[in-house]
């Protein structure tokens, strides 16, 4: 499907920036320093937190990392590569890395190794020994591979690096903030909680989504609850349904063995999915605070119908994605990429169609989708309102008459986007006449309307953890409750094993039989435009 006349839509006054709040004082302890997350996001994410002041000109950063051969000096060095090869900041500002320059420091440390906590403490001590007491905050981001999360946890808490705080507003804080995946499963993902909930309390506890930082995610509530043309008609009885879409250009590149065992499913829909689901279909809190959202969040997804084995052949799709074009080069297929199994079932795109059982959303389709190797790299929310139940122009109208569809664009050109239909220019006719009718976009972006681009995610949420505001960060029950939508898909998949995988080829939008899954109920997928 394919968007109509574009018509620009532009702020009714000049916005102003908003007053956005400085972080606290705090030491920032990155784990797996040297890693690619660090490197390619929380640097810049740094950088232009110190670039728009902030943070606190006490603000230090502590890289941890088992390379033994590091110091102070060569971390730096790291980093200022790092800032340089970022696809995030334009130009590196040379005072402004000087400044940045002096706050970073590095030790050396087996995160498994108790012992080693030590060594950490006495750098810590170091760094914060110019700060009073109350103000020695400290905040501790798990920039590593899952596997470790336990012994990292286990050892912070053991060490005395980071007590137990019974309340958010005790000085100084320690957080701590854990990457996504959390766990593997229902049942791991409650391991972890009560792991996690055992050494922490929920406040000091930040899983975090980089999608929930983007505008557009943020902005989802915001279009709903604060313009009263949308709220009325967000429900059964205007959306014929909705999909959501996280399309990825790009294939596994160098994750082929994290990939082989996550797979689509777990990479994305437990996570990035259904957010934007839970966000897109939840009732408005009564206060917008974080446990208020939070708690809205959770009952969608405790409404989300469960998949059963018998349910599942019909309501889900997946596929592999073999070789094809890519911006006019070649690129394998899922089973020549590096460190994946040549006779590999793991699918690298999945289409879900899942019903939300409550007052608001009884009967409506929500259709998700996401994939490695599609056409775009592309994530959005499309809401797709029902067709008029009766066309009254005396004769049938010109043109296909397309159903309105308001689209929130999260990745690239976040925006918004309204289709509606309009009469073509031309002649008065009679009312028995048939009428020429077209579609049109009413189309905003952050960048053009607001004349800059939107903050990284990463620098959104690493601010947020620093005054603690967890609003968009996963609560224990909200991570659990994901799990239960997609536990069932998984399990099934892993215990059906395809006699023929379903295929797709690279620069594609998906399968056949993802088409096949939404056409059943008179619907076809988006092509968004990248």
């Amino acid at each position: 499907m394919t968007g109509g006349t574009v018509i620009s839509a532009r702020p009714a006054t000049q916005v102003q920036s908003p007053n956005v709040r400085r972080a606290d004082p705090c030491t920032l302890v990155i784990f797996g320093a040297l890693g690619d997350l660090s490197r390619r996001k929380l640097l810049p994410a740094i950088y232009s937190l110190m670039k728009e002041h902030l943070v606190a000109d006490s603000f230090r950063v502590l890289g941890v990392s088992r390379e033994d051969g590091q110091t102070d000096d060569t971390f730096r060095t790291e980093m200022r590569k790092a800032l340089g090869s970022s696809d995030e900041i334009e130009d590196v500002d040379a005072d402004l890395w000087e400044e940045l320059c002096k706050r970073l420091f590095y030790c050396s440390a087996d995160l498994t190794c108790a012992e080693d906590y030590q060594r950490i403490g006495e750098r810590l001590k170091q760094i914060e020994a110019d700060r009073p007491e109350e103000q020695r905050n400290r905040l501790f981001y798990l920039a590593v591979p899952p596997s470790v999360f336990e012994a990292i946890v286990r050892n912070l808490s053991q060490s005395g690096l980071a007590p137990r705080t019974r309340t958010a507003d005790a000085r100084p804080w320690v957080r701590v903030v854990i990457e996504k995946p959390f766990g593997r499963s229902l049942e791991t993902a409650q391991q972890l909680n009560d792991l996690v909930l055992g050494l922490f309390a929920e406040h000091q506890t930040y899983r975090i989504d980089h999608y929930l930082g983007k505008e557009t995610v943020q902005n989802v509530l915001v279009l709903r609850f604060a313009n009263s043309i949308f709220e009325p008609i967000w429900n059964r009885q205007s959306i014929h349904h909705v999909q959501i879409t996280a399309a990825e250009s790009v294939g596994v590149e160098e994750r082929g063995r994290y990939y082989e065992e996550a797979g689509v499913v777990r990479d994305m829909f437990q996570n990035h999915l259904m957010q934007l689901l839970s966000l897109t279909a939840m009732e408005p809190p009564p206060v917008m605070t974080a446990n208020a959202v939070r708690d809205e969040k959770v009952k969608v997804l405790k409404s989300v119908r469960w998949m059963t084995p018998e349910t599942i052949p019909q309501n889900a799709v997946r596929a592999q994605y073999t070789p094809g074009a890519m911006a006019g080069k070649h690129v394998p297929g899922y089973t020549q990429e590096k460190d994946v199994a040549p006779d590999s079932t793991v699918p690298t795109f999945a289409a879900v169609r899942l019903y939300i059982d409550n007052w608001r959303w009884t009967g409506v389709p929500f259709y998700l989708r996401s994939g490695k190797r599609l056409k775009h790299r592309v994530s959005e929310i499309a809401v797709q309102f029902r067709t008029p139940p009766h066309l009254m122009f005396g004769g049938q109208p010109q043109g296909a008459m397309r159903p309105n569809t308001l689209v929130m664009r999260v990745q690239p050109n976040e925006g918004v986007s309204l289709n509606f239909e309009v009469k073509v220019p031309g002649a008065a006719v009679a009312l028995t006449s048939a009428i020429e009718i077209a579609p049109v976009d009413m189309d905003f972006t952050y960048a053009e309307a607001f004349g800059e681009v939107a903050a990284p995610a990463y620098e959104t949420l690493l601010l947020d953890v620093m005054i603690g505001e967890a609003t968009l960060f996963t609560r224990s029950d909200e991570v659990e409750a994901a799990w239960r939508v997609i536990d069932p898909l998984i399990q099934y998949w892993d215990a059906h094993k395809p006699k023929r995988m379903p295929t797709y080829a690279a620069g594609s939008w998906g399968p056949r039989e993802a088409d096949e899954l939404i056409e059943r109920d008179g619907v076809e997928w988006r092509e968004p435009a990248g």
